[in-house]
């Protein structure tokens, strides 16, 4: 083997080594990324069960349900629902009408279990897509206002 083919060789075999590096990496980020949807979304793309994800719209008006320490209420991006069950302490700006991003898992029967729910208060904190469609509604409030 030649100078120049021995080069070529370590050349082909380091561009296989960080292509294979490159794969392993990808799929362990793919494997704790936490992809984001709206309740549309889920009505259009197929999700894995076992699959973390986050769901962010508004709380729809009359859907919570306390019994105990779990909350039962609906998710909405005002086109689609979810329903959604959460075990815990909700926070303080949690209300009906008011902008959600919950963290947790899809059911095989369509009911999101969340672990996390965080409340949001303004576009700055929401999806720009579901603050468009909050907004199209005439449903969106000015932050300052009271509804």
């Amino acid at each position: 083997m030649t100078r120049k083919q021995r080069r070529l060789y370590f050349v082909l075999l380091g561009m296989v080594a960080l292509g294979g590096a490159a794969a392993l990496v990808l799929t362990a980020m793919n494997d704790t990324l936490v992809y984001f949807y709206t309740p549309a979304d889920l009505q259009t793309k197929h999700v894995s069960p076992d699959r973390r994800l986050r769901i962010g719209g508004l709380v729809e008006q009359g859907s919570i349900q306390h019994q105990g320490d779990v909350v039962h209420f609906v998710v909405t991006d005002l086109t689609a629902t979810l329903p959604v069950v959460y075990r815990g302490v909700l926070p303080d700006l949690f209300r009906e009408g008011q902008g959600v991003v919950t963290e947790g898992k899809l059911d095989g029967q369509g009911l999101f279990h969340a672990s996390e729910v965080l409340a949001k208060h303004d576009e700055n904190y929401m999806p720009k897509e579901v603050a468009e469609a909050i907004k199209k509604s005439g449903q969106w409030q000015e932050e300052g206002k009271k509804p």
